[in-house]
């Protein structure tokens, strides 16, 4: 029998994905089931986009590009991040990514040797700390709290700063949370030392507050954003990176040799979703935003717990340790027995059991029938 590398072997599985997939078994079998538990734009790409990737394949932009991206769709993000956060960026500090997770290895890959620590929020994305245990680094984790919206405390991330520390990961809009870190705590952190990296994918979800850049505060940053969430362009696969530009040479070379580049025709379409899509972006932030005021009042009813009400992304995490204090059996039998997805908070760390996570990326169509589903199970449960 082959041996199978103990970092393959070992990984954890991404619940969330576990979850979906037993969800589309049910389907097979006949079941209609209400998905709340994946983060995808349930809206097709905007027609603007599709129309630039149908001029960029008739013109043949179908061949590799440069390694760091096409030079026009890093000037746009330029653009972008000066129009949106007045800060400067050199398009040479910019690679373009097969998606964000391309540029999250890439990152930790240059960052982090074997026991080094790099600092996440606890809950957290799913897939941070694997992504450190798989390059043989430490995540080492600082519990939010829930009445705080379970933001990242500049006290409590110094407290976990050792000789070892090389990266502060912050995630605002957050997922699984939709909340944002304030404007005050991103300086505070910014302050504390270690190279910060920022998620910034949910940037442009946010109702009725300001989300702000990482480099508003400090050039000593790592930023990750892509197109998949805003311009419902998952399927897409486009991300980019913005580097310190002492980073960008070794970052190059990690892209030369694992990616390659990012798809020529993405790119293209990219450049279409900076320049032209604004208006699609509205009118899809004005649904969610109204799925969001729905979301957040009915499960208030239903009796989960949500102090603070989520402002960004497209997920809320409520708690529902009167239900059960083991959210991956709660997830499953919701899923079983009420023909509704949500996703367990264990997913997202250890601080997050007993909650579950619930996307609003679906019509108010399907979420309304969805929690009255729940609401009906929970009641003769």
């Amino acid at each position: 029998m082959n041996r199978i590398a103990k970092r393959t072997r070992e990984i954890p599985s991404f619940i969330v994905m576990d979850v979906l997939e037993r969800a589309h078994e049910l389907e097979r079998q006949g079941r209609h089931i209400i998905h709340l538990e994946i983060g995808e734009p349930d809206f097709a790409t905007p027609q603007c986009i599709c129309e630039a990737a149908r001029e960029a394949i008739l013109k043949g932009e179908t061949h590799y590009t440069h390694s760091l991206g096409i030079i026009e769709l890093r000037e746009a993000i330029c653009e972008h991040y000066h129009t949106k956060y007045g800060v400067h960026v050199d398009p040479q500090q910019i690679l373009v990514t097969s998606g964000t997770s391309p540029a999250l290895f890439m990152i930790f890959s240059a960052l982090l040797e074997t026991d080094d620590e790099i600092i996440f929020s606890d809950p957290h994305y799913p897939c941070y700390p694997n992504f450190a245990n798989f390059l043989g680094a430490k995540p080492v984790l600082v519990k939010g709290c829930e009445e705080d919206g379970f933001q990242l405390r500049n006290d409590e991330i110094k407290k976990r700063i050792g000789s070892r520390t090389r990266a502060i990961l912050i995630n605002s809009p957050s997922n699984p949370t939709g909340n944002l870190l304030s404007r005050e705590r991103m300086k505070n952190i910014a302050e504390l030392g270690p190279p910060v990296i920022s998620d910034e994918i949910y940037h442009g979800l946010v109702y009725g507050e300001k989300e702000h850049s990482i480099l508003e505060f400090t050039d000593n940053a790592f930023v990750l954003n892509g197109f998949s969430k805003l311009y419902a362009m998952t399927g897409w696969r486009l991300g980019y990176l913005i580097a310190p530009s002492d980073f960008v040479r070794p970052l190059q070379k990690v892209q030369q040799n694992f990616y390659i580049s990012a798809g020529s025709v993405s790119q293209w379409a990219g450049l279409a979703a900076l320049t032209k899509a604004g208006p699609d972006v509205e009118q899809m932030k004005a649904v969610y935003d109204e799925r969001r005021r729905y979301m957040i009042q009915r499960v208030r009813e239903m009796g989960f717990g949500l102090p603070v009400e989520p402002a960004g992304a497209f997920y809320m995490l409520v708690n529902a340790k009167h239900l059960s204090n083991n959210s991956y059996d709660l997830a499953f039998e919701i899923l079983e027995n009420a023909s509704i997805g949500v996703s367990p908070g264990i997913d997202f760390g250890r601080n997050a059991e007993g909650y579950l996570r619930f996307s609003y990326a679906n019509s108010l169509e399907n979420i309304k029938e969805g929690l009255d589903r729940l609401e009906e199970y929970l009641e003769n449960r």
